[in-house]
Formats: C-alpha cells, sequence, structure tokens
C-alpha cells in the first residue's frame, strides 16, 4: 500500500485535492470530518471541550457552537493548545485505525488529509507527503468567499506553520491556483510517479 499525508494551509485546496484523489480510486480519510465526529452532541470529545471552555460554547440542542469556540481558540494559544490537547490524540488514533484497516483489505492508494500534519509530527507515517499550496492573495480571496472577516483570516493563518516551511518539507506540490483542470493533470502527474 502506498499512504500518502495530503496537507496544506488553510483554504489551498486540500478538500479539492481530497476528491480528485476519491474520483481516482484512492481511499482518504479527512481529520477534519473526524473531527466533526468527535465532537458531535454526547461525544466524550465535545464533554471534555465543554468542560474546559464553558457550557456557553454549547447550544440548546446539544451542539458544539464552532464559532464561539474559534473565537476562543484563534485569540488565545493557550486556549488553542487546550483543544488540541484533548482532540489530536483522539483524531491520531482514528486515521491510524482507519490505515490499519486499508492495509487489511491491500488498498492500493490510502490518503490522510491532515491540515497540521508537520505541526502534529505525523510526517514519519507516509511514504509520501503532497501539499497544496497558493498564493497569499488566492488564499485571502478564498477564505473571504467562505464570509470569514479579515481578522478571522489572519488567525487561522497565523495558527498554522507557514506554507513555504510545509512546501519545503513535502514530497510533491500541487500549486491549486489554476483552472480544475490543470489542478487535476498536477495529482495526475503525481499518482504517475508513484
Amino acid at each position: 500500500m502506498k499512504l500518502c499525508g495530503l496537507t496544506g494551509g488553510v483554504g489551498m485546496g486540500k478538500s479539492t485535492t481530497a476528491g480528485f484523489l476519491r474520483q481516482r480510486g484512492a481511499q482518504v480519510v479527512d481529520t477534519d470530518e473526524i473531527t466533526r465526529e468527535l465532537v458531535q452532541p454526547n461525544q466524550p470529545a465535545l464533554e471534555e471541550i465543554k468542560k474546559t471552555f464553558g457550557g456557553e460554547i454549547i447550544s440548546p440542542d446539544g451542539r458544539l457552537r464552532r464559532d464561539e469556540l474559534a473565537k476562543i481558540i484563534f485569540a488565545d494559544t493557550a486556549a488553542r493548545k487546550k483543544l488540541e490537547v484533548i482532540l489530536h490524540p483522539k483524531i491520531r488514533e482514528r486515521w491510524l485505525a482507519q490505515i490499519e484497516e486499508w492495509k487489511r483489505e491491500n488498498v492500493a492508494l490510502a490518503v490522510v488529509v491532515i491540515p497540521l500534519l508537520f505541526e502534529t509530527n505525523a510526517e514519519s507515517h507516509f511514504d509520501k507527503i503532497i501539499c497544496t499550496a497558493c498564493s497569499a492573495n488566492a488564499q485571502r480571496e478564498r477564505l473571504l468567499a467562505r464570509g470569514w472577516t479579515p481578522e478571522q483570516i489572519q488567525q487561522r493563518i497565523a495558527a498554522q506553520m507557514p506554507v513555504e516551511e510545509k512546501i519545503s518539507r513535502s514530497h510533491f506540490v500541487i500549486w491549486t491556483e489554476g483552472n480544475l483542470e490543470n489542478h487535476s493533470h498536477q495529482l495526475d502527474r503525481i499518482l504517475a510517479k508513484l
């Protein structure tokens, strides 16, 4: 089995790349999806988050108010670290279990999407690492299009390793600024090398 880690800065095209990989038959697990599962109502992680950050981050229907939690953790590095201590081990446990399952199933190509791949020292688990990247201007435009404020954009970018460092530590880079066809062709060239 070829096992790849997929990373990149926020808004730089990881989800699009993951979609292209799925279309080509790769097995993909996205740690953002794992995180969403972990914070569903009645999940132990959500209870821990509530104890740590207070009941006001939980809506009346028992769901995590992600926007409220984001305000807290992106404004305070210590708070973000507390959240990471709660979530990161649980997230890693899930994707490592998925890798074991893929090995048993003799999957040919498997990919784990981890925005904070280098920040969480996960690189040793992968044969190859692919980084999606674009210019700071393109990133900003994409995040503004999501409805984020300039302050929210700045906080989230500051919370991640600079994309230049991610690029330098990756085996392959997909520059996501062109059209989707260009993005797709770059991925095909990488897959041919794998």
